[in-house]
């Protein structure tokens, strides 16, 4: 039983919320195979490197052709996708080797990974095992091997950073010093606010949405410790975003970059803020919608000069300018207590299924008997069953339309910032929670007026309609 009800809930909070992840996941390609394409003034070797659980990975490195001694290093961790291949850093790379690094790119790993499971512990160990290798190449100097963390990867660089004194820094693009699920849903509801919506749709439905998969296992580190994981850096660290960045919220993070980092004693750090640049500091030509090939003006520059300072004894002491205006705030997202949890949320959905169905299937196996019942109200049950159910149905079914259009979501014509959508569903909800009223009365007055099983059959309707009510409360259907 224990096995089936796992089964409903995943199966059920899998279609409410699609393919939802921390950051946005990226559509894997086929990995490269083989040595990547440089300019003739860069080589690229293909190396191998061992992984967390001994999983075999295959990458490139990009260096200058021609060197003048030992180089510092970097490895490259991308975003998130399984099996995202290195050519997909190819731009990264060939611009840093050419500020006078050498650059790891590597085939990100499938196995373990996927939209409902992931680990930046196990990718962490991952990134170490590329330093490793990076460190042990001939004509790279080992104390100066650090790691560039991109979107997600700002996530796990930090984290292999905070294991291993062979780290010698740490970059992140886009990163964040918050939990995923932070990110995520300011991420999805600036979408919304973009495209006209406001109110409670953003304020509860699209918010308990988010902690509802969460709660259900389905959003893979959603409240991954980030802050904590910085406080354990010691390593010098660049942060560096976009200022048209659609993804991360490039005005809240910096400081919560500098509080974690600070309360852990470590004071080297510099943030820079691109204009004209989107989530991976590329340039963009309509305000972060489309990624452009080319690396934001200066940035390249950036990481060069940042690098052999910080490994050469240079380590800047909080160069943190003013983070750039960030138009909608995210919000902070605990875990839902026991009674909004993903069990919880199932089993009221169970119950408004059961009992608003079953008075009109009842009512109908009757007729099709002949068998009638004087009915005790005959606009209040039918109207809670009804308008209950189309609630209880529609609700989810609209948050996942707008979860599947992603990063441009449609969420229809809006009056003062509603959704008409959104109002129909609070529509319903209002006439539900009215019609449970009446049908509360009705019952109460059908003592002993009615065969047993009719009391039985209001009385399982005015169980759902006491449930509803809370239920839509907290997803926003009965608030402005």
């Amino acid at each position: 039983m224990k096995t089936v009800l796992i089964t409903v809930a995943a199966l059920l909070t899998a279609a409410l919320l699609g393919v939802a992840g921390s950051p946005p996941v990226r559509a894997a390609r086929t990995p490269a195979s083989g040595r990547v394409p440089v300019p003739s003034e860069l080589t690229a070797d293909d190396v191998s490197f061992t992984g967390y659980g001994g999983l075999a990975l295959h990458g490139s490195v990009v260096a200058p052709r021609k060197t003048s001694g030992p180089l510092p290093g970097v490895v490259l961790v991308t975003g998130s996708g399984a099996g995202v291949p290195r050519d997909h850093l190819l731009t990264e790379a060939v611009e840093f080797a050419r500020r006078g690094l050498a650059v790891l790119i590597y085939d990100k790993r499938s196995v373990g990974y996927g939209d409902f499971r992931r680990s930046y512990s196990e990718l962490a160990d991952d990134a170490l095992g590329g330093v490793r290798a990076l460190r042990a190449r001939p004509g790279v100097d080992p104390a100066k091997v650090g790691l560039w963390g991109l979107s997600e990867g700002g996530w796990v660089a930090p984290l292999a950073a905070s294991r291993s004194a062979d780290v010698a820094f740490v970059i992140v693009v886009g990163g964040n010093a918050m939990p995923p699920i932070r990110q995520q849903l300011w991420n999805e509801t600036s979408a919304l606010r973009r495209a006209g919506a406001s109110g409670s749709l953003i304020d509860h439905g699209k918010r308990n949405f988010a902690r509802l998969g969460a709660d259900a296992g389905l959003f893979a580190e959603a409240f991954f410790p980030a802050e904590d994981v910085l406080g354990r850096v010691r390593q010098p660290l660049l942060g560096v975003w976009g200022e048209h960045d659609l993804q991360t919220p490039p005005g809240d993070n910096p400081p919560l970059f500098a509080r974690a980092l600070r309360r852990g004693g470590n004071v080297h750090y510099t943030f820079r803020f691109f204009p004209g640049a989107d989530h991976g500091a590329h340039t963009t030509p309509d305000g972060g919608v489309t990624r452009g090939e080319a690396l934001a003006p200066g940035y390249a520059d950036l990481v060069g000069s940042w690098v052999r300072d910080a490994t050469s004894g240079k380590a800047p002491v909080a160069d943190a300018p003013a983070p750039p205006r960030q138009e909608y705030r995210s919000v902070e997202v605990s875990p839902s207590p026991w009674w909004t949890s993903a069990w919880a949320q199932l089993a009221a959905f169970m119950l408004f299924v059961v009992a608003f169905a079953a008075y009109p299937l009842v009512a109908l196996v009757r007729r099709v008997r002949g068998r009638t019942v004087r009915p005790v109200s005959r606009w209040a049950p039918r109207l809670l069953s009804g308008a209950g159910l189309a609630a209880a149905l529609g609700l989810p079914f609209y948050l996942f339309y707008l979860m599947a259009a992603g990063r441009a979501p449609d969420p229809g014509p809006a009056l003062a910032g509603r959704p008409l959508p959104w109002l129909a569903v609070q529509g319903l909800a209002v006439a539900a929670v009215a019609a449970a009223a009446g049908t509360a009365v009705a019952w109460r007055r059908a003592a002993g007026a009615v065969p047993v099983g009719e009391r039985v059959r209001l009385g399982l309707l005015v169980t759902a309609g006491a449930v509803f009510i809370p239920w839509a409360v907290y997803w926003g259907l009965l608030l402005p």
